[in-house]
């Protein structure tokens, strides 16, 4: 059974919750915020409630859960959503998906003051769901996230010439482990908290939702190379156009020719818009590519071994079945690609 299916009732409950949520900022939203909130894929919030399904003891997994767990998980929507519409005004982004930006509609400066309501009215819904001692904690994790989220976004800007490939591996996991992990992580241990879980059985699944943010960032860095304006929304190499420095950028590094135009990215130096394609394809070409794959089917696996200490059943496999999707959606427009004999190699020596 798919995890929507799964979870039809609690997300049933979820949407009523968010539309209340959204309800006291309705005067400032247009069209282009509340497709936002209708077009996302719910991840964050079904991590919330299947953490906090598998945390429960066997004999009450089938109980309503609480209101305050719902109401959670609507605020864990609002600061995904804020975080897409500040990631969009740093981007400078015309497009998400095909759609246009809050920023590219309404402007940079009424995009932040948006950005910034999302986040506060997530801080009162968060708050609204305390009602132990306990769920005090949330407010800290909460604000935990925040934090970690606008020091991966700055940490994302700062590059790093003549920094070594391992620094600059490790700055890159630092980097996704705070812009993208955090709010994952902060998804399932929210869901364990609200429910009483144990301390290890939090720490697990906080752990297991920060390790399938990595592996989803990386899966991200990944399509931005090959994935085509019509398919992704957005223009092909658009990381590299930006100067980002990424997974794949770096463990291709050694392979890439002399003159390409992504080594420019490692000295601080953003590609030229029409070079993009072709930056990306000396990327994609080098085992480096296959390398970073390998790297995000890893943390998916250590992320669903994690799990082991859960009861089997609908919500622990929905858990695995999530994680496992990161990785094994197609991600290029070829449905069959067909990697060189070195990136084959590489890749299996990953497994």
């Amino acid at each position: 059974m798919e995890p929507g299916e799964l979870l039809a009732e609690e997300l049933a409950a979820f949407e009523r919750a968010l539309s209340d949520a959204l309800e006291p900022q309705s005067a400032y939203l247009t069209e282009v915020e509340r497709a936002m909130y209708r077009g996302g894929k719910r991840v964050r919030p079904m991590l919330l409630i299947l953490a906090a399904r598998v945390s429960q003891p066997a004999p009450a997994h089938d109980r309503p859960l609480e209101e305050k767990t719902i109401r959670a998980a609507a605020a864990l929507e609002m600061l995904h959503v804020a975080s897409l519409i500040h990631d969009d005004i740093v981007d400078a982004a015309p497009l998400r998906r095909g759609a246009a930006t809050v920023g590219a509609a309404r402007g940079p400066h009424v995009a932040l003051l948006v950005g910034d309501l999302q986040f506060v009215q997530a801080l009162r819904c968060f708050a609204s769901a305390v009602s132990t001692q306990r769920d005090m904690t949330l407010v800290r994790v909460v604000l935990d996230a925040g934090f970690n989220l606008c020091c991966g976004q700055l940490d994302e800007l700062v590059a790093t010439p003549g920094a070594t490939p391992e620094a600059r591996r490790d700055q890159w996991i630092r980097t996704a482990d705070r812009k993208t992990s955090a709010l994952l992580g902060m998804a399932c241990e929210t869901g364990a908290m609200l429910v009483n879980a144990r301390h290890r059985a939090t720490w697990a699944l906080g752990r297991y939702g920060r390790l399938v943010g990595r592996a989803f960032q990386i899966m991200d860095d990944l399509r931005d190379m090959v994935e085509s304006e019509a398919r992704a929304g957005k223009r092909r190499g658009t990381d590299l156009i930006q100067g980002r420095v990424t997974l794949p950028l770096i463990y291709a590094e050694p392979d890439l020719p002399v003159g390409s135009p992504a080594l420019g990215v490692l000295r601080g130096q953003p590609v030229e818009p029409h070079l993009a394609a072709r930056a990306a394809d000396d990327i994609v070409a080098t085992p480096g590519f296959l390398r970073a794959y390998a790297e995000g089917r890893q943390a998916v696996v250590d992320a669903v071994g994690l799990l082991a200490s859960f009861p089997e059943g609908p919500y622990r496999a929905a858990l695995e079945a999530i994680a496992y999707d990161v990785v094994n959606r197609q991600f290029a427009d070829d449905p069959d690609p067909t990697p060189t004999k070195e990136s084959a190699d590489v890749l299996a020596a990953q497994r």
